[in-house]
């Protein structure tokens, strides 16, 4: 289906262009050259984000990082083996898949666990990322409380996935 749809939308967007009379080439490429100059405010962030994502699970911060917090885990719930999904998800939805396939190929997709790192990867968001590139492409520098509200959603979201998966299955 998705090999069908760009082609599909371009050809009805130069339908409307033309049918308007308007220059629908110099208006895809004024749409393309605005498309890049995004790209240019929001790149630096995404790449200083991806780097320091690469960084963290390179060094064992991460693993060190799941292991002291496993106790705080298990007190609200939340599995401690999903310890590393629940630190790397608001960071990259890439590595977080990766955490979450790792989980599932390890403890089986209808376990618990496989069970709740599903769960936990439909119910939350990948907040650094999603700030970086939505405030970036908006210039706002400030972000004020929207990383504490975001951060404390995506508790709430591994704390009910959890909980959802102790009382549904």
């Amino acid at each position: 289906m998705t090999d069908y749809l760009v082609p599909l939308i371009l050809f009805v967007t130069t339908a409307l262009a033309l049918r308007r009379k308007e220059r629908a080439y110099d208006l895809m490429l004024d749409g393309a050259a605005q498309g890049l100059k995004l790209l240019v405010t929001i790149l630096p962030a995404l790449i200083v984000l991806l780097t320091a994502v690469y960084m963290l699970r390179a060094s064992g911060a991460t693993e060190i990082l799941s292991g002291f917090l496993s106790p705080v885990f298990s007190f609200f719930g939340i599995p401690p083996e999903t310890a590393m999904l629940v630190l790397i998800r608001p960071i990259s939805g890439s590595a977080a898949l990766a955490v979450g396939a790792e989980l599932m190929g390890r403890y089986g997709v209808d376990s618990t666990i496989g069970r709740t790192a599903a769960v936990m990867l439909g119910s939350t968001e990948t907040t650094f990322y999603t700030i970086s590139v939505y405030f970036g492409a908006a210039g706002i520098r400030n972000t004020r409380y929207t990383v504490p509200a975001a951060l404390f959603a995506d508790f709430v979201g591994f704390f009910m996935a959890s909980w959802t998966v102790k009382f549904l299955f």
